[in-house]
């Protein structure tokens, strides 16, 4: 890959295949998950890209000669109750280390600022300490953690907010 970096606002023929493969394979490496949480990962990402609304959702790609190798996402479907939930944040290998996390990442916060969502939350486990570190750094701070299965086996779950 040669080309710059870009970033796109919003759905591209293609991504929901591409988003979930790049979980499926990073997490498959990093954290022993399987079909049960890519299965996941598709089919609650396919759920929110058909009822994306720009006036509470928005999903960003970042794509490298056309194509996708990055992403995160707001689900503000629950924004104004319980706050908006980032999600399907990855970055490929060839991007990993680039800036582009940062990037995406500053594009969702601003998003939310700019809707009114006074807090923001994720889910993630333990062991991902470079993804947590961007997120502290961010603002996000980590309000709780317990033992789950939720993606396909045992892992020490956490869930951060973010006060905007």
């Amino acid at each position: 890959m040669s080309g710059e970096s870009t970033i796109h606002a919003g759905y591209l023929p293609g991504c929901i295949g591409r988003i979930a493969e790049l979980h499926g394979r990073y997490y498959a490496r990093h954290a022993g998950f399987g079909v049960r949480f890519e299965s996941r990962v598709a089919r609650e990402l396919a759920d929110f890209c058909e009822r994306l609304d720009p006036a509470r959702d928005s999903l960003w790609l970042a794509l490298r000669d056309g194509n996708v190798e990055a992403s995160i996402a707001i689900d503000g479907i629950h924004g104004t109750d319980e706050g908006a939930h980032l999600r399907w944040f990855i970055t490929s290998d060839a991007l990993r280390g680039t800036g582009i996390g940062k990037r995406l990442l500053n594009a969702a916060l601003d998003f939310c600022r700019d809707r009114g969502y006074r807090r923001i939350h994720l889910a993630t486990f333990a062991g991902l300490d470079a993804a947590r570190h961007l997120y502290e750094t961010h603002g996000f701070r980590l309000v709780h953690q317990e033992p789950g299965t939720q993606w396909g086996h045992e892992v020490n779950e956490q869930r951060f907010e973010h006060q905007t």
